[in-house]
Protein backbone atom coordinates (compact mmCIF):
# COMPACT_ATOMS: atom_id res chain seq x y z
CA UNK A 1 0.00 0.00 0.00
CA UNK A 2 1.25 3.44 -1.06
CA UNK A 3 -0.15 6.54 0.67
CA UNK A 4 0.39 10.15 -0.88
CA UNK A 5 -0.91 13.32 1.18
CA UNK A 6 -1.85 15.81 -1.79
CA UNK A 7 -3.19 18.56 0.65
CA UNK A 8 -5.89 18.88 3.89
CA UNK A 9 -7.74 16.38 3.26
CA UNK A 10 -7.17 14.84 -0.11
CA UNK A 11 -5.23 11.20 0.22
CA UNK A 12 -4.41 9.06 -2.96
CA UNK A 13 -4.68 5.29 -2.24
CA UNK A 14 -2.75 3.29 -3.73
CA UNK A 15 -3.36 -0.63 -2.89
CA UNK A 16 -4.25 -4.20 -4.45
CA UNK A 17 -3.66 -2.25 -8.43
CA UNK A 18 -6.14 0.75 -7.45
CA UNK A 19 -5.34 4.18 -7.18
CA UNK A 20 -8.23 5.62 -5.33
CA UNK A 21 -8.40 9.40 -4.60
CA UNK A 22 -10.47 10.28 -1.54
CA UNK A 23 -11.76 14.45 -1.18
CA UNK A 24 -10.19 16.16 -4.11
CA UNK A 25 -11.18 19.72 -2.54
CA UNK A 26 -9.82 23.89 -3.13
CA UNK A 27 -7.03 22.83 -1.62
CA UNK A 28 -5.45 19.95 -3.10
CA UNK A 29 -3.29 18.89 -5.79
CA UNK A 30 -5.59 17.31 -8.12
CA UNK A 31 -2.92 16.83 -11.39
CA UNK A 32 -3.56 13.30 -11.32
CA UNK A 33 -4.17 10.29 -13.40
CA UNK A 34 -4.50 6.61 -13.90
CA UNK A 35 -7.34 6.36 -11.40
CA UNK A 36 -9.74 3.64 -10.63
CA UNK A 37 -12.12 5.95 -8.22
CA UNK A 38 -12.53 9.20 -6.64
CA UNK A 39 -14.29 9.19 -3.57
CA UNK A 40 -15.93 11.97 -1.66
CA UNK A 41 -16.95 12.47 1.67
CA UNK A 42 -19.39 15.29 1.71
CA UNK A 43 -20.35 17.94 -0.69
CA UNK A 44 -18.40 21.33 0.87
CA UNK A 45 -15.67 22.28 -1.56
CA UNK A 46 -12.53 21.45 0.83
CA UNK A 47 -13.43 18.29 -0.14
CA UNK A 48 -15.29 18.23 -3.43
CA UNK A 49 -13.99 21.30 -5.55
CA UNK A 50 -16.83 22.11 -8.48
CA UNK A 51 -14.76 24.24 -10.43
CA UNK A 52 -11.90 20.83 -10.80
CA UNK A 53 -13.61 18.03 -10.56
CA UNK A 54 -14.68 18.04 -14.34
CA UNK A 55 -11.31 18.26 -15.74
CA UNK A 56 -9.76 15.77 -12.72
CA UNK A 57 -12.58 13.26 -14.53
CA UNK A 58 -11.61 14.19 -18.28
CA UNK A 59 -8.31 13.72 -17.73
CA UNK A 60 -9.31 10.06 -15.54
CA UNK A 61 -11.70 8.31 -18.22
CA UNK A 62 -12.11 5.00 -15.86
CA UNK A 63 -12.90 6.74 -13.04
CA UNK A 64 -15.94 6.30 -11.37
CA UNK A 65 -17.35 8.86 -8.98
CA UNK A 66 -18.68 7.51 -5.50
CA UNK A 67 -19.90 10.44 -3.24
CA UNK A 68 -22.44 10.99 -0.08
CA UNK A 69 -25.45 11.62 -1.55
CA UNK A 70 -26.08 14.93 -0.83
CA UNK A 71 -22.85 15.55 -3.05
CA UNK A 72 -23.85 13.25 -5.68
CA UNK A 73 -27.03 15.11 -5.76
CA UNK A 74 -24.78 18.45 -5.64
CA UNK A 75 -21.89 17.90 -8.37
CA UNK A 76 -24.64 17.13 -10.69
CA UNK A 77 -24.96 20.76 -12.16
CA UNK A 78 -20.99 21.32 -11.64
CA UNK A 79 -19.97 18.50 -13.32
CA UNK A 80 -22.16 18.61 -16.87
CA UNK A 81 -21.91 15.76 -19.05
CA UNK A 82 -19.35 14.32 -16.57
CA UNK A 83 -22.33 14.05 -13.72
CA UNK A 84 -23.67 10.18 -14.77
CA UNK A 85 -20.06 8.80 -13.64
CA UNK A 86 -20.97 9.55 -10.26
CA UNK A 87 -22.75 7.13 -8.01
CA UNK A 88 -23.99 7.74 -4.30
CA UNK A 89 -22.35 5.78 -1.66
CA UNK A 90 -24.57 5.46 1.56
CA UNK A 91 -24.04 4.28 5.30
CA UNK A 92 -23.15 0.70 5.62
CA UNK A 93 -22.71 0.32 1.77
CA UNK A 94 -19.72 -1.65 0.70
CA UNK A 95 -18.35 -0.46 -2.54
CA UNK A 96 -15.58 -3.07 -4.35
CA UNK A 97 -12.88 -1.91 -6.16
CA UNK A 98 -11.17 -5.30 -7.30
CA UNK A 99 -9.52 -6.54 -4.36
CA UNK A 100 -10.15 -3.52 -2.37
CA UNK A 101 -13.18 -2.81 -0.08
CA UNK A 102 -14.38 0.52 0.53
CA UNK A 103 -17.68 1.13 3.59
CA UNK A 104 -19.33 3.81 4.35
CA UNK A 105 -20.30 4.64 7.70
CA UNK A 106 -21.62 7.52 9.62
CA UNK A 107 -24.45 9.88 9.11
CA UNK A 108 -23.26 13.40 9.68
CA UNK A 109 -21.21 16.44 9.00
CA UNK A 110 -19.64 17.49 12.77
CA UNK A 111 -21.68 20.62 13.85
CA UNK A 112 -20.30 24.01 12.86
CA UNK A 113 -22.95 26.38 14.77
CA UNK A 114 -26.09 25.76 15.21
CA UNK A 115 -26.79 28.84 12.73
CA UNK A 116 -25.08 27.08 10.20
CA UNK A 117 -27.38 23.96 8.45
CA UNK A 118 -25.44 20.14 8.93
CA UNK A 119 -25.14 18.24 6.16
CA UNK A 120 -24.69 14.41 5.54
CA UNK A 121 -20.89 12.95 5.58
CA UNK A 122 -19.99 9.55 5.00
CA UNK A 123 -16.52 8.36 6.81
CA UNK A 124 -14.80 5.84 4.36
CA UNK A 125 -12.84 2.54 5.59
CA UNK A 126 -10.32 0.49 3.09
CA UNK A 127 -9.82 -2.88 3.35
CA UNK A 128 -7.95 -5.42 1.46
CA UNK A 129 -5.96 -8.48 2.97
CA UNK A 130 -2.69 -8.10 3.44
CA UNK A 131 -2.34 -4.55 3.96
CA UNK A 132 -3.59 -1.71 6.36
CA UNK A 133 -7.18 -0.76 7.39
CA UNK A 134 -6.90 2.58 7.00
CA UNK A 135 -9.98 4.88 7.81
CA UNK A 136 -10.77 8.47 6.55
CA UNK A 137 -13.59 10.41 8.56
CA UNK A 138 -14.63 13.29 6.03
CA UNK A 139 -15.89 15.75 8.21
CA UNK A 140 -17.46 13.73 11.51
CA UNK A 141 -15.50 12.58 14.61
CA UNK A 142 -18.42 10.04 16.01
CA UNK A 143 -18.80 6.80 12.95
CA UNK A 144 -17.32 3.34 14.11
CA UNK A 145 -15.05 2.43 11.41
CA UNK A 146 -14.17 -1.16 13.90
CA UNK A 147 -10.68 -2.03 13.98
CA UNK A 148 -8.50 -0.09 11.39
CA UNK A 149 -4.83 -0.15 11.59
CA UNK A 150 -4.49 3.70 9.74
CA UNK A 151 -6.65 6.73 11.63
CA UNK A 152 -6.65 9.53 9.15
CA UNK A 153 -6.80 12.19 11.71
CA UNK A 154 -8.56 15.39 11.04
CA UNK A 155 -6.36 18.18 12.97
CA UNK A 156 -7.78 21.58 12.60
CA UNK A 157 -11.28 22.81 10.88
CA UNK A 158 -13.92 25.46 12.47
CA UNK A 159 -15.92 22.72 13.39
CA UNK A 160 -12.65 20.94 15.04
CA UNK A 161 -11.53 21.41 18.92
CA UNK A 162 -8.44 19.55 20.37
CA UNK A 163 -9.93 18.23 23.04
CA UNK A 164 -12.50 16.62 20.37
CA UNK A 165 -9.77 15.45 18.02
CA UNK A 166 -7.47 13.62 20.98
CA UNK A 167 -11.09 11.88 22.26
CA UNK A 168 -11.64 10.46 18.51
CA UNK A 169 -7.81 8.98 18.50
CA UNK A 170 -8.14 7.18 21.76
CA UNK A 171 -11.85 6.11 20.65
CA UNK A 172 -10.84 4.77 17.40
CA UNK A 173 -7.53 3.37 18.96
CA UNK A 174 -5.93 2.69 15.58
CA UNK A 175 -2.88 -0.51 15.49
CA UNK A 176 -0.53 1.13 13.55
CA UNK A 177 -0.32 5.01 12.84
CA UNK A 178 -2.59 8.49 12.75
CA UNK A 179 -2.08 10.33 9.39
CA UNK A 180 -3.29 14.11 9.54
CA UNK A 181 -5.66 16.04 7.25
CA UNK A 182 -7.90 18.09 7.03
CA UNK A 183 -4.68 21.15 7.86
CA UNK A 184 -5.17 23.27 4.89
CA UNK A 185 -6.10 26.31 7.20
CA UNK A 186 -2.98 26.30 9.35
CA UNK A 187 0.35 28.07 9.18
CA UNK A 188 3.50 25.48 10.37
CA UNK A 189 3.53 26.26 13.59
CA UNK A 190 0.00 25.46 14.33
CA UNK A 191 0.28 22.12 12.80
CA UNK A 192 3.14 21.47 15.04
CA UNK A 193 1.12 22.13 17.97
CA UNK A 194 -2.46 20.28 16.83
CA UNK A 195 0.56 17.09 15.79
CA UNK A 196 2.06 17.59 19.47
CA UNK A 197 -1.29 17.30 20.90
CA UNK A 198 -2.12 14.26 19.12
CA UNK A 199 0.99 12.40 19.61
CA UNK A 200 1.22 13.52 23.70
CA UNK A 201 -2.40 12.64 24.46
CA UNK A 202 -4.04 10.94 22.00
CA UNK A 203 -1.75 8.43 20.39
CA UNK A 204 -1.17 4.93 22.42
CA UNK A 205 2.35 3.43 23.12
CA UNK A 206 4.03 2.63 19.93
CA UNK A 207 1.61 4.25 17.66
CA UNK A 208 3.10 6.73 15.43
CA UNK A 209 2.20 10.13 14.06
CA UNK A 210 2.72 9.17 10.26
CA UNK A 211 2.78 12.90 8.69
CA UNK A 212 2.83 12.60 4.92
CA UNK A 213 2.25 16.56 3.83
CA UNK A 214 5.46 16.76 1.25
CA UNK A 215 6.80 13.47 1.98
CA UNK A 216 5.11 11.62 -1.65
CA UNK A 217 4.37 8.37 -1.80
CA UNK A 218 4.52 6.07 1.50
CA UNK A 219 4.64 2.56 1.74
CA UNK A 220 2.83 1.01 4.59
Amino acid sequence: MELTHLGHSCLLVEVADQRVLIDPGTFSDLDQRDLSAVLITHQHPDHADPDRLPGLLRQNPAAQVWAEPQAAAALTEPLGDQAGRVQPLDSGATLRLGPLEVTAVGERHALIHDYVPRIDNRGLVLRAEGVPTVFHPGDALDADPGEVDLLCVPVNAPWAAVRDTIGFVRRVAPRQAIIPIHDGLLNDTGRSMYLGHVATHGAEEGVAVLDLRGAGPTRR
